[in-house]
């Protein structure tokens, strides 16, 4: 981690293609998660220093999952691409859609929700909520965009569909969750080392039935995320670093707790930031 790597476009041997395959759930998702494994283990190498309490949003819950001894990354890795694969599977490209609804509180953006799938007969329900004023809804594509015109309606500030290629957690993930289950039964898990504040119960678990039992419910589940993070705090927890490649997270916490003292660890210049903060 002591220097910035050099950068190649097309290394030698190596391969490049369409963003819009790295957008498929099934190779986003392995990705990310080992990105944010690397860039825990790279604080680990530099500090020797433990979190108190870790967590993670959606996907990320694997990552927390895996710094907390929980899991490895060994099974973790394939564990996840088949959860990618089987949501992929659930709702093929172009039928689902998810979007963020800003500006508005989550309860009015619920409602919003069951009226518009009430009326209209199409699945769309909040599935993320990711700051006070930031939810984000999941369906299928005309039961979001009927949504997202009726919370602009109702006074949202704005209603940004979202690049992805399947509507997570929401109802239309219960046939691969289902799937999940399975595999999941069938995946080495230990009692964490570190406390693990699941997303569908804002829990930390330590049976390792019941962590498969939280993840097998969080992919047709909401991701709680401003009440995860207020669970962190309410253990005493001060700084809340974000691993992994962005600053989205970090943004959320600061939106949710003012209070909270947040970064992000995502490259050598910012590992050396949070050091620094945390010294």
């Amino acid at each position: 981690m002591g220097r910035q790597p050099r950068r190649a476009t097309n290394p030698p041997g190596g391969h490049s293609g369409p963003k819009d395959q790295l957008d498929l759930t099934t190779n986003t998702q392995p990705v990310m998660l080992t990105a944010g494994i690397a860039c825990y283990r790279a604080w680990l190498a530099e500090t020797r220093l433990l979190p108190s309490v870790v967590a993670g949003h959606s996907l990320g819950e694997y990552s927390a999952l895996v710094a907390a001894g929980s899991l490895t990354l060994a099974d973790a890795l394939p564990l996840v691409r088949f959860r990618a694969q089987a949501m992929q599977e659930a709702v093929p490209v172009g039928v689902g859609a998810m979007a963020a609804i800003l500006g508005m509180d989550a309860q009015a953006v619920r409602d919003g929700c069951a009226e518009v799938a009430a009326a209209s007969g199409e699945a769309v329900e909040a599935v993320n909520f990711n700051d006070p004023k930031q939810t984000v809804i999941a369906g299928t594509k005309a039961g979001v965009e009927k949504a997202c015109e009726a919370l602009k309606a109702k006074g949202a500030k704005r209603a940004l569909p979202l690049p992805v290629s399947a509507p997570f957690h929401s109802s239309l993930m219960k046939p691969a969750a289902e799937q999940l289950l399975v595999r999941l039964a069938a995946t080495s898990f230990a009692t964490p080392s570190i406390p693990v504040i699941n997303n569908i119960d804002v829990k930390a678990e330590s049976d390792p039935n019941t962590i498969r039992d939280a993840l097998y419910r969080q992919a047709f589940g909401a991701v709680r995320w401003v009440e995860t993070v207020q669970a962190i705090r309410a253990r005493g927890v001060t700084h809340i670093v974000e691993c992994g490649p962005g600053k989205v997270l970090a943004g959320m916490v600061k939106r949710i707790d003012p209070e909270a003292i947040s970064a992000a660890l995502l490259d050598p210049a910012s590992l050396a930031d949070v050091i620094g903060l945390l010294s």
